[in-house]
């Protein structure tokens, strides 16, 4: 079983106490203890300024962020995920990162399934639990991903495939055909990073659009058509820098907006120089972030 290192940043406090709760027997309520520091991507520009033999990289998969403390799952914004009884049998007692998703184009029932509070076994016969990381693992990323082949040996657990890229044309086309095969984009891990919570450079997002999450700080008004429903939504980036969005909701979402508090994601097209993203326009709701 491997090491736990707090101290050293490989696990933050709230998932050193979650292991433990689950090693100890104990159950998910004794565990939660908020957001959970799980690693975070940056977006992923072209140029050839880095050096793409030193990173790996697999499909983006979209569905929902889980990470398993060795007893239970949890969303990244610390809430627990409810699964049937028999589903996560036979998993190891060690964390695990990876993605609860539904199959290619399945986002939202991904989601839902899995926000469900009475877990529906029929639904759940649909979900895969993509596994990309070993939180608790001291070592590099190439390192982790050997370890997964001796770990993940229960029902359900797929340890996600990575590649390596010749070069930035060869990244461009994969990106390419992963979209248009159905998927999301693509990341991209530096093989030598050690696990870290919180937004990483040695872990990248690549996408045909940049997208990022912001939390909902308030609701402008409408004018025109749209005088009697939500204009713009106020938003807050976790950097802390707000701004509005505008488009990309449907008339329903513009009578019904997310609430303030609650988490989206959006699009963008690069940032101005104070770092406001330029053309942003509203993609999802991210209930799993709402904390």
């Amino acid at each position: 079983m491997f090491d736990i290192h707090p101290g050293a940043g490989f696990l933050s406090r709230r998932q050193a106490v979650a292991w433990l709760a689950g090693a100890c027997g104990l159950g998910p309520a004794a565990a939660q203890a908020g957001p959970i520091a799980l690693m975070l991507a940056q977006a992923y520009e072209d140029g050839p300024e880095l050096d793409l033999a030193r990173y790996a990289v697999s499909e983006k998969y979209d569905g929902l962020r889980g990470y398993w403390d060795g007893s239970a799952l949890w969303t990244r914004g610390g809430h627990p995920i409810r699964t049937p009884e028999g589903f996560t049998a036979g998993w190891p007692r060690q964390p695990l990162d990876g993605e609860l998703w539904a199959g290619r184009g399945r986002f939202e029932f991904a989601v839902g399934t899995a926000r469900t509070q009475v877990p529906d076994p029929g639904a759940w016969r649909g979900m895969r639990y993509m596994v990309f990381d070993l939180p608790a693992h001291p070592g590099t990323f190439r390192e982790r991903h050997r370890a997964l082949a001796t770990v993940l040996t229960g029902d359900r657990l797929h340890a996600v495939e990575q590649a390596t890229v010749a070069d930035a044309a060869a990244l461009r086309a994969k990106l390419e055909r992963t979209v248009r095969n159905g998927g999301e984009g693509l990341m991209l891990h530096r093989w030598d990073a050690t696990y870290r919570g919180g937004r990483s450079p040695a872990l990248l997002k690549y996408k045909p659009e940049p997208d990022a999450d912001a939390k909902v700080v308030g609701h402008l008004p409408g004018t025109g058509k749209y005088a009697a429903v939500m204009g713009a939504l106020l938003v807050e980036t976790p950097e802390g820098v707000r701004f509005r969005i505008g488009s990309g909701f449907t008339d329903d979402q513009r009578r019904q907006p997310p609430a303030s508090g609650a988490w989206i994601t959006y699009r963008y097209r690069g940032r101005t120089e104070a770092g406001i993203p330029r053309f942003a326009t509203f993609l999802r709701t991210r209930p799993d972030l709402d904390g």
